[in-house]
């Protein structure tokens, strides 16, 4: 039988996006891993930016948390797992506090992890000791640890900040908004970690700039129950799986590869940019990115294009998210205006849009199975070709996304959790799914056999993006 574990931890948030929830997980990360405490982050919520800055910051893979797509179960597993090796567990939050159902105080509540607060001090005094009562209070049944200010001008500046919590407020330091640690973002969020050069240096700063600010100490311990473990079948045993990565094709699930893997199957990453032959492979997978910002190169990749058109004349097992399936049309024109020609595989070409075109979770049925994920696009694609199936946002959020076939070929702009349902996944890659499948013995469940069955997930319908 498993037992509990234990392991400080805290949830941050904060009243709204942008407020630098980021920015401040990322510094806590850093600040501990540099006095040599192993720190495992989280993410509440679909998202591929923010755990790229998290994951170098901490120096640790950095998981998704949602009570939706991921499930109750798998994040009380991935959250029982670190617990088991970590010295703290940060999980950064998603959108305000209390948005979304469940939002992210819903999921501080659920697993006793208590609350960090991070309030944009600017041109804010007194009132922020206001705010800060607000967050701990407004639902008396939250777990608080306390706050930490974030963009404050001075020290008397934070002085003041510090001076105005009330109740038994913890303060946990202060971010300067002259540090130079701010992350910069694009249309989708965040800057891609691996493009910014200097930022090793922005996380060693703010960590110095928190360790100056307050006394570095450690949460409380929170307990994390044991979870039923479920054993991933082989059903993917030997298949070789091509996955696109480079600085166009960089939106993966961590736990997505990990099941992959988990199923049997062998991934080699190649660059659809520079790359000018696919690895040996069974199956290809082309996951979302920024090939808006690289179409030019793509298109100039006439070696790449020509071998992932062969791929699919073979009859072989390709899926394509988001970006993938943007780089599998005629045509990408980017805001500019500039046009560039594609892999052509889909029959349709795609505009970027300078306002968000999408984002939404997403459910859907597929000949294969029933998929969780989200959308989340700038662009809008035309297509005369008839989808297969549509997704459900479960919240009531725009995107009801197509899903294309041709052949093996699978394409949407959905982000797929792999994990919600990994007998569907394993259709979509096998190269012959049947036999995969067909006679796949029943799981162990904490040593005990059980039948197949979805992943248990949270009641609550979110209303959460990246």
């Amino acid at each position: 039988m498993n037992h509990p574990r234990h392991c400080p931890a805290v949830l941050i948030a904060a009243p709204a996006s942008g407020q630098g929830k980021t920015t401040v997980t990322a510094a806590l990360a850093r600040l501990h891993r540099n006095q040599g405490r192993k720190v495992r982050v989280f993410k509440c919520g679909p998202d591929f930016l923010d755990p790229m800055i998290l994951e170098r910051a901490s120096g640790a893979p950095v998981y998704q948390l949602d009570m939706w797509m991921v499930g109750e179960q798998e994040s009380r597993r991935l959250l029982w797992e670190a617990a088991a090796e970590a010295d703290l567990i940060l999980i950064e939050g998603v959108m305000g506090l209390f948005d979304g159902t469940p939002s992210s105080a819903d999921l501080a509540r659920h697993f006793g992890v208590p609350v960090l607060g991070v309030i944009d001090g600017t041109a804010m005094a007194q009132t922020f000791g206001a705010l800060a009562l607000g967050l701990a209070k407004y639902q008396p049944d939250l777990p608080f640890a306390g706050v930490l200010a974030n963009r404050v001008g001075t020290l008397r500046h934070a002085q003041l900040l510090e001076g105005s919590l009330t109740e038994g407020l913890r303060w946990y330091g202060a971010l300067s908004r002259e540090t130079g640690i701010e992350l910069p973002s694009r249309h989708l969020g965040l800057v891609q970690a691996s493009e910014l050069n200097d930022l090793d240096l922005r996380l060693d700063a703010a960590a110095d700039a928190l360790a100056s600010s307050c006394e570095v100490a450690l949460p409380p311990a929170v307990e994390f129950a044991a979870p039923d473990l479920i054993v991933a079948e082989p059903l993917l045993n030997g298949v070789r799986i091509a996955v696109a990565r480079d600085e166009a094709f960089a939106f993966t699930y961590g736990a997505s590869l990990d099941l992959l893997r988990a199923m049997g199957a062998e991934l080699s990453f190649f660059s659809p940019i520079r790359d000018t032959q696919l690895p040996e492979a069974d199956s290809l997978y082309l996951p979302g990115g920024y090939p808006e910002l690289h179409h030019v190169a793509l298109s100039q990749n006439t070696a790449m294009l020509t071998a992932i058109r062969a791929h699919h004349a073979a009859g072989k097992p390709l899926l394509a998210e988001c970006g993938g399936m943007l780089y599998l049309l005629d045509s990408l024109t980017d805001v500019d205006g500039t046009r560039a020609e594609l892999v052509g595989l889909l029959k349709g070409d795609a505009v970027m849009q300078k306002r968000l075109a999408a984002l939404a979770l997403q459910a859907v049925e597929l000949p294969e199975g029933a998929l969780r994920g989200h959308t989340y696009h700038h662009s809008l694609t035309t297509t005369e070709l008839t989808p297969i199936a549509r997704g459900l946002s479960p919240n009531g959020g725009r995107g009801a996304e197509a899903v294309y076939r041709e052949g093996r070929m699978t394409a949407s702009y959905v982000h797929f959790y792999f994990p919600s349902n990994p007998v569907a996944v394993a259709a979509l890659f096998a190269p012959n799914p049947a036999a995969a499948i067909a006679g796949r013995p029943a799981l162990k469940v904490n040593g005990a056999m059980a039948e197949q069955t979805q992943s248990p997930v949270g009641a609550g319908l979110p209303a959460m993006g990246p």
